[in-house]
């Protein structure tokens, strides 16, 4: 089974992932750490107006910005084949 890390905000995709029979865990980018996870799904929202980033974990990050539940989970499909 995939664990897949859901950013606070996701709700749906999170219960679309979790119907499919990915285990969910919730993604909390404030404690600076990622919990174990195979794919890590962002909302997008927080944009790098600098163009710097930190590499958070070793794995696919989705970004669901302007993606229905069925598209995220196709995407996480994807990255864990």
């Amino acid at each position: 089974m995939n664990t897949v890390a859901v950013e606070r905000g996701l709700d749906p995709v999170k219960a679309y992932l979790q119907s499919q029979g990915c285990q969910v865990v919730d993604l909390d980018s404030s404690q600076g750490h990622t919990p174990n996870a195979d794919c890590i799904c962002i909302t997008g929202a927080d944009k790098n107006v600098m163009g710097m980033q930190d590499v958070v974990a070793d794995c696919p990050v989705v970004s669901c910005d302007g993606l229905s539940p069925e598209q995220v989970y196709e995407r996480v499909k994807a990255y864990l084949q």
